[in-house]
């Protein structure tokens, strides 16, 4: 078995957390936005299982932001996504599907609006501010479009909260789901969210300022050492459950929001100022679409390229973009796109998966 490292360059980003995971024991990274990502700290399984019952500190300052800025920022965000942003409040978060004017999904990330002429844009693992430049110069808007000092720092699991008030005081427990307000650490004012890309509940620090980076870091793990806090990172098994979709893995340029499962962000009679909007009227009712399936058998190794879906007649009807075996529920659990004919709950198909053919069973909905 082949074993590949990475080669240390100055393209590859390091993040103001970096020295602090490193030492914290992480297993593997990989490269997302052009940045190190932690992978695993223990092992996956470990990870899992620590996340569900205690409080992690995780680097995800991966997650780039492209700041908006100006009189016509929040006409150049709603250009690009099919969701209606003309209620969103200057303390809301929104998860949006970004698209192409042809309706097909180039980002999905969560904005955060900090004031009717500011927002910020915290991105999955693709390029899009120099979409954001191109469009904001070809539509000749009002915007300064820039990359911001923001590393984000997620606290996530059942004891995010405790965490969280006892370091940043109990008003943090009023603080709602997808919404921010502004902590002060240092001689500092941070944007707080509760928020996270984990089922267990949490928040994000939008750390600005790099030099902030590993002091917050240290201040969290020292009020967290009588609640077992560990560093980790987003796990691919947790996710997959609660159906929380990778772009580039279960999402890419060849979907549309509906076929993604995320027509419920489509505001189609609404967001008419989006360049994508036409398109996706005639999209609305896809031929494919993601779905939550059970692959039956013993643990499957890691799944390193798409698993082709089949029916009993070897019809192919789709394929598998992740997978991960499922300690607490003992089943291989997945995510995969699946003809229309297939998608239905009970479907039973075949995955070819590494290790040969095995039964799957199309599942109504993610286990958690």
């Amino acid at each position: 078995m082949s074993i590949y490292h990475l080669t240390p360059s100055i393209r590859l980003r390091r993040t103001p957390f970096t020295r602090r995971v490193s030492n914290a024991g992480v297993q593997a990274y990989t490269v997302y936005n052009h940045m190190l990502l932690a992978s695993y700290f223990r092992s996956v399984e470990e990870d899992y299982s620590h996340l569900k019952r205690a409080v992690q500190i995780w680097d995800v300052s991966c997650e780039r932001q492209v700041e908006l800025y100006g009189p016509d920022a929040a006409k150049l965000l709603q250009l690009t996504t099919p969701r209606n942003l003309e209620f969103m409040h200057n303390d809301q978060c929104y998860y949006i599907p970004m698209v192409d004017e042809s309706g097909y999904m180039l980002n999905d990330p969560v904005a955060i609006r900090l004031a009717s002429d500011r927002f910020w844009v915290s991105l999955a693992d693709s390029d899009m501010l120099y979409y954001f430049k191109g469009l904001a110069n070809g539509f000749g808007l009002n915007v300064h479009v820039f990359e911001p000092d923001i590393s984000p720092l997620a606290i996530q699991g059942p004891l995010a909260e405790t965490l969280i008030s006892n370091v940043f005081g109990d008003k943090i427990r009023t603080l709602k789901f997808f919404r921010h307000r502004l902590i002060h650490f240092q001689d500092k004012e941070m944007v707080i969210a509760r928020s996270g890309w984990s089922h267990q509940g949490g928040f994000e620090i939008y750390v600005e300022g790099s030099g902030y980076g590993e002091p917050l870091w240290d201040c969290l793990f020292e009020a967290g050492q009588s609640f077992d806090v560990r560093a980790g990172c987003p796990n691919n098994i947790e996710r997959i459950e609660a159906g929380l979709l990778s772009y580039g893995s279960d999402i890419t340029t060849a979907d549309t929001p509906f076929e993604a499962g995320l027509g419920r962000y489509c505001d189609l009679g609404s967001a008419t100022e989006c360049l994508a909007t036409k398109a996706l009227l005639e999209k609305q009712s896809p031929n494919r679409q993601i779905r939550p399936i059970e692959i039956h058998g013993p643990p499957l190794s890691s799944l390193t390229r798409h698993w082709p879906l089949s029916d009993g007649l070897g019809n192919s009807v789709g394929q598998v973009s992740s997978s991960a075996w499922s300690p607490d529920l003992k089943i291989n659990v997945a995510i995969g796109m699946v003809g229309r004919k297939s998608w239905k709950e009970g479907s039973q198909l075949l995955v070819e998966t590494e290790e040969g053919s095995r039964e799957a069973i199309v599942q109504n909905s993610f286990w958690t």
